[in-house]
């Protein structure tokens, strides 16, 4: 065996740099960009009713782009208009950084509105 490197299928010497069109590609699947986004929306939303589920999202990624869905539970009264806003942001923001994609486009599915306490009818008998 000779001293000479670089024949197909061997990797390169170390200390050399291999062009960018040779190093391959890095895959995200799905499934992860989904948890990603699923967090972030966690993260815009805040303090949720103690029986609201979390924040859930699915994505599908092509050409380097993640369209996202997120479905959210909300508490009522409050500015679901406004919350929406910022879950859409935050998700932008977080899955562009954390995985490099482009997100043109995050569609927020309110699943449910949980009426604040003080709004609901009392439980239990009334005379």
């Amino acid at each position: 065996m000779t001293g000479v490197s670089g024949a197909a299928g061997e990797p390169p010497p170390s200390g050399t740099v291999v062009p960018p069109g040779e190093r391959g590609a890095t895959r995200i699947a799905d499934r992860v960009v989904a948890k990603v986004a699923a967090q972030a929306a966690r993260e815009a939303v805040g303090q949720l009713p103690p029986d609201a589920a979390r924040p859930q999202a699915t994505v599908v990624v092509r050409h380097e782009a993640a369209r996202v869905r997120v479905h959210l539970e909300l508490d009522f009264p409050s500015d679901v208009g406004a919350r929406c806003g910022r879950v859409r942001h935050r998700v932008v923001q977080r899955v562009g950084a954390l995985t490099g994609l482009r997100v043109p486009e995050v569609t927020v599915h309110v699943e449910r509105l949980h009426l604040a306490a003080e709004y609901r009818a009392p439980q239990g008998r009334t005379r």
